[in-house]
């Protein structure tokens, strides 16, 4: 796909500091690690890299606004241009030597995600999607949803919370509903990745709570772009960019899967 400048800039930066990020995690045992929050780590490849997404987005649109996660939000002098990222989609893998984990980057204008990339270095794929552009992978590749039909065919990808969080109880429920009713489950513990596998067809739905903004900016536009519908998980007039929990599939398995998340029973 011919992208457009602000997409160039945005492939551009994510694979400058995928290099950097790469690097540390072939030192992975060697990094400086330190507590966020209970299973919420923060490490210098972290901040290293938003350092370089910073310094290579705002360089070249110095006007925009910004929201990343290791870093304060700024406020643009273009009020309706956002640049939205995580530098690292998948820490506690990465610290872990699992190569799993992306950099994910958005481009916000006025309230629209317009432009997204989620960069997987350790396997080189670069996922990318424009609105109204379809959905691509690496230089040529465009990528659709699976065409399953049925839910006992699919596999469906999640986030198992840690037990700190709130919303375990309601994903175990989950589970325990699902899993009968489909091929599998995986948690591979990238939200910006699991997107983008639902858009390549790698997973046939994805859902999960309470996720940032930075998680699933660009992978909730890459899978709408590849043929995705996304929903909030309590109903279609819920955004899920604001509340952070969705649900993501193909067409023809979306309803379906909806009814067996959002069941209560």
């Amino acid at each position: 796909m011919q992208g457009s400048a602000n997409l160039n800039i945005m492939i551009k930066a994510a694979r400058k500091a995928g290099r950097s990020l790469v690097k540390d995690f072939r030192e992975v045992e060697n990094l400086q690690v330190s507590m966020k929050g209970a299973g919420d780590f923060v490490s210098r490849a972290d901040v290293a890299a938003e350092n370089i997404l910073k310094e290579e987005l705002m360089g070249a649109r110095p006007t925009y606004g910004w929201l990343g996660e290791e870093s304060d939000e700024i406020a643009g002098q273009d009020p309706t241009r956002r640049w939205i990222v995580d530098p690292l989609d998948g820490t506690t893998n990465f610290l872990h030597g699992l190569p799993h984990w992306a950099v994910s980057i958005a481009l916000e204008h006025k309230g629209q995600i317009v432009s997204a990339v989620v960069f997987d270095p350790a396997k080189d794929e670069m996922f990318y999607a424009e609105r109204g552009a379809g959905a691509w992978l690496n230089d040529s590749n465009r990528i659709r949803v699976s065409g399953r039909r049925r839910m006992i065919e699919g596999v469906f990808a999640t986030g198992i919370p840690f037990a700190a969080k709130r919303t375990l109880p309601a994903t175990l429920k989950d589970l325990a509903r699902i899993m009968p009713e489909c091929a599998g489950v995986r948690r591979f513990g990238s939200a910006a990745l699991d997107l983008a596998y639902v858009a390549a067809g790698r997973y046939d739905g994805y859902w999960e709570r309470e996720l940032n903004l930075w998680d699933i900016a660009a992978g909730y536009l890459i899978a709408k772009e590849a043929g995705a519908l996304v929903e909030g998980i309590r109903g279609s007039d819920q955004d899920p960019l604001e509340t952070g929990s969705l649900i993501c599939a193909n067409n023809d398995i979306f309803s379906t899967f909806a009814k067996v998340i959002r069941s209560e029973g």
